[in-house]
């Protein structure tokens, strides 16, 4: 077993960055630490000045057009995903009793799919739009199943497994065209492409994605867009969220946000061409190892996230077979209960069953370097082939 640990699972959870760990450092020695940004008194209101600050940072980094007081602090991608799709949904059905039915893509995050619950108990129609074999949505599919009944429309912005990016623009245009609103969860895009926001009526970021503390995360919604709370309370965050806001966590979000604005083009270009010699390494002939999605173009997928799958070799068996070699990586299924299931990202993808249940995501920033990932490489590639062999 080697001694040495390398984290390779970045899209699960990057580590903090300095800048936000001196945001948060600085705070703790700021005179208004601990003061709540709602009281009246001169440290709440200079806590409530810092908040406010980092807002900006946050719609800065946003692009599309947002203003800060668009952005909604929460408690990461997961609470913003559900304040946007049950909030939305609802309030667009109080303007117009019609609009009852939402779309949601077949290879959301659980926290966007496992709201189709929820949505029927209220009342609402819930869809899923398929995907193709590239991993993308087609707008023409989108089309087929928008009328005006639609609520609203939430597509992600870049998969969190496959790392295809998604055609959000047009989409939301498309949406748009029905009278619809559109929100995508960008918690794996933020910061690591630019984003294509400018159509889009709310957006779901998360800071522990980009090097930021795990526990904050914002909801961006346009000022126009009929937005239900869905936490009741103090009325904080102008009333969409209640709850004493995290001003340290929102700080170092933001400061997370500022570095890797600061750095996106040539970061994003770097991460890019690893990935890519990644991908070429381990996806070439004979060596078992395939990747998941058709389409491998840069411009198409994040770079940073590297999935691929080993028919002959389950998931459970690779990684763990990887942690003892000294590398942390994730796969695109779940171990529950002691069996293994297929990603219902990679099902939705038309991939069989049992090529599915060997996938596996290595996930990186400019943090790590090509000998990092080149010894990866020799060590998974080692581990497929005894692996496939045994089983031969």
């Amino acid at each position: 077993m080697s001694h040495t640990i390398e984290y390779l699972d970045y899209a699960a959870s990057a580590p903090m960055r300095p800048e936000a760990l001196a945001a948060e450092r600085a705070y703790e020695e700021a005179p208004y630490a601990g003061a709540n940004p709602n009281s009246l008194h001169t440290m709440g209101r200079a806590a409530a000045r810092a908040l406010d600050g980092a807002r900006r940072d946050v719609a800065r980094a946003l692009g599309g057009g947002f203003r800060p007081a668009d952005v909604t602090f929460t408690s990461g991608g997961t609470e913003s995903n559900n304040l946007a799709i049950l909030g939305l949904a609802e309030g667009v059905r109080a303007r117009s009793a019609r609009r009852r039915r939402v779309l949601l893509s077949a290879i959301e995050h659980d926290s966007v799919l496992d709201l189709a619950g929820p949505l029927r108990s209220r009342g609402f129609e819930v869809e899923l739009i398929g995907v193709g074999r590239d991993g993308a949505v087609d707008p023409d599919a989108l089309d087929a199943l928008l009328d005006d009944t639609c609520a609203l429309v939430s597509v992600m912005a870049a998969n969190n497994e496959t790392g295809v990016i998604q055609p959000v623009a047009e989409l939301a245009r498309r949406a748009h065209a029905h009278g619809a609103l559109f929100h995508t969860d960008a918690v794996q895009g933020f910061c690591r492409v630019p984003l294509e926001l400018a159509e889009v009526d709310a957006v779901s970021v998360a800071a522990h994605k980009i090097g930021g503390p795990v526990g904050v995360g914002a909801l961006a919604v346009r000022g126009r867009a009929p937005l239900r709370p869905q936490v009741f309370g103090g009325g904080q965050e102008q009333g969409r969220r209640a709850g004493t806001q995290d001003v340290r966590g929102a700080l170092a979000f933001a400061a997370a946000a500022r570095a890797c604005e600061a750095t996106l083009a040539d970061s994003r270009a770097l991460v890019a061409r690893r990935a890519s010699a990644l991908y070429e390494r381990l996806c070439a002939v004979g060596t078992g190892i395939l990747p998941t999605a058709s389409a491998l173009v840069d411009d198409r997928r994040l770079p940073g996230i590297v999935s691929v799958m080993a028919p002959a070799v389950d998931s459970e068996t690779l990684i763990l077979a990887l942690d003892q070699e000294g590398f942390e990586v994730s796969a695109a299924s779940a171990c529950s209960s002691g069996s293994l299931d297929a990603s219902h990202v990679l099902l939705a993808m038309g991939i069989p069953r049992d090529q599915a249940l060997g996938s596996l995501r290595v996930s990186f920033d400019e943090r790590v370097g090509e000998d990092v990932l080149g010894r990866f490489a020799d060590t998974l590639l080692r581990i497929v082939a005894e692996r496939s062999g045994a089983r031969r």
